[in-house]
């Protein structure tokens, strides 16, 4: 991004600041590049995200930063929130950057798989894993979750518990309420390719 002279470079960093998902204190503009963040990062060690270049990029207004692949290799683990002496938290900061990503509607590949999350809210009015993750769930855990996840309703049974899927009623409430906030029109925007 080539800075205009009249262009404030920490206007990036004071929206990010301003964003209702952003902690009060947040050490943002305190960052003095130690690089805590990325030798503690699981995500650093994993892939290419750097922490502390993604903050130095936004500390010099660089708004490339909402469209690189590498903020969607966060694991959301708050190791860098906790280490940071300046009580930064790139982890923080990284989930606005991926909701500018998404409102903007270049994320919408990146977060398509996940779809069926808001699916299964707006369906059951609770959370549940997306079927397209059970094939590698099943590889990983091992056949006894399939089995458990198969019997569920036999065991919920036996043990008295009754259904975990809510009452109708209950279902055409929290229902209602995702429509009226927006949630199924943002829900069907994204699987359309479509900015939100």
């Amino acid at each position: 991004m080539d800075l205009k002279l009249n262009e404030d470079p920490l206007n990036l960093a004071n929206t990010i600041l301003k964003d209702i998902k952003s902690s009060e204190n947040l050490g943002l503009l305190r960052c003095v590049q130690c690089g805590m963040c990325t030798s503690s990062c699981p995500g650093a060690m994993h892939s290419n995200f750097n922490p502390r270049d993604m903050i130095e990029k936004i500390l010099e207004g660089d708004e490339t930063v909402i469209e690189e692949e590498d903020i969607w290799n966060c694991f959301y683990c708050y190791t860098c929130h906790s280490i940071c002496p300046v009580g930064n938290s790139a982890c923080e900061v990284n989930q606005i950057l991926r909701q500018f990503a998404i409102s903007k509607g270049t994320a919408n590949k990146k977060i398509q798989p996940f779809l069926e999350f808001g699916d299964i809210f707006l369906s059951m009015a609770l959370g549940g894993i997306p079927s397209i993750f059970f094939p590698e769930m099943r590889e990983d855990i091992g056949e006894d979750w399939w089995e458990f996840k198969m019997n569920l309703d036999n065991v919920r049974n036996k043990l008295d518990l009754g259904s975990y899927i809510p009452p109708q009623e209950s279902i055409d409430e929290v229902n209602k309420l995702l429509i009226n906030s927006g949630f199924e029109e943002r829900i069907e925007a994204i699987r359309n390719n479509k900015k939100p």
